[in-house]
């Protein structure tokens, strides 16, 4: 049975290194993304796809990649989602397609970019590579452009959510914006008039939304930690915290939602018909 919404856990910066090895000597990456997934599979909400868009490994050390794969994929199996990965600045393409995906030099090159088209109940969700080995900033060759225009060509039952780590949008933090997607209006003449419904990045450590053609263009919070958008004039600060992302793709429209994953203390947790029970009784006393 098709459902009539499409939902989607938005992971990103994931930065898993090896056992014992903290990022930036304080955070432990791997126990951030066990806490949100045992958090994701717990809530007995319905869960599509899992989407994580980049910087899967902080590093590029093959354990890094195995070390994830071992929590994604039975939080995967037990929601019932597919699993669908895309390659960030951190990351190294050849440990990502052997360790993660699984293939071998019989598959071919191991060092190629990975675009991906995967399909989850009629909703299409197409992956770019928009990393250039040696760099931090995005990119995209003309080969993968028309490669996404051949794509993009043939519509989609539910339409389309492109996935890319680097975001094709302005940001208020100089570092960031130094490091975004270059060039993105070679992006957007590829996506007008075309059915991509959200494109979905990483890759800032902060969340941000705006536009390209037209489409909204969300960015996750990271999983890792976060940038500072309002730090001192002159000063790039990085502060604990991290969140994930619910994208819900319905009939009328997709929506997007940051949901913090820092623990924090309950304000109230009651059942949710009591609370819809008193917004009934509220409807009445107004008339």
């Amino acid at each position: 049975m098709t459902p009539a919404a499409v939902t989607v856990v938005h992971l990103t910066d994931t930065h898993i290194r090896a056992e014992g090895d903290l990022v930036h000597g304080t955070i432990d990456t791997l126990d951030n993304l066990r806490r949100v997934l045992d958090r994701i599979v717990g809530s007995g909400q319905r869960v599509d796809a899992v989407v994580l868009s980049g910087d899967l490994s902080d590093n590029g050390a093959p354990e890094a990649y195995r070390r994830l794969r071992e929590v994604v994929e039975p939080a995967a199996a037990d929601l019932g989602a597919q699993i669908v990965y895309a390659v960030g600045n951190h990351d190294d393409r050849t440990a990502f397609h052997t360790e993660l995906l699984g293939l071998d030099s019989g598959d071919g090159d191991l060092a190629a970019p990975h675009d991906a088209v995967h399909n989850i109940h009629g909703l299409r969700v197409v992956v770019l590579d928009s990393t250039t080995p040696g760099r931090h900033d995005g990119g995209l060759t003309d080969e993968q452009l028309t490669w996404l225009d051949d794509e993009l060509s043939r519509p989609s039952e539910r339409g389309t959510l492109l996935v890319l780590h680097h975001p094709p949008i302005s940001s208020p933090v100089t570092t960031v914006n130094y490091l975004r997607l270059q060039d993105p209006g070679r992006l957007a003449e590829v996506l007008d008039g075309s059915d991509v419904r959200m494109i979905l990045c990483g890759h800032s450590h902060l969340t941000s939304s705006g536009t390209v053609a037209g489409i909204p263009v969300w960015v996750g919070p990271a999983l890792s930690y976060r940038v500072d958008p309002i730090a001192e004039v002159g000063r790039h600060r990085g502060v604990a915290g991290y969140g994930f992302s619910r994208i819900d793709v319905l009939e009328s429209g997709v929506v997007a939602t940051a949901v913090e994953a820092t623990p924090a203390e309950a304000v109230y947790d009651i059942p949710e018909q009591d609370m819809l029970d008193r917004l009934h009784a509220l409807e009445l006393q107004a008339g």
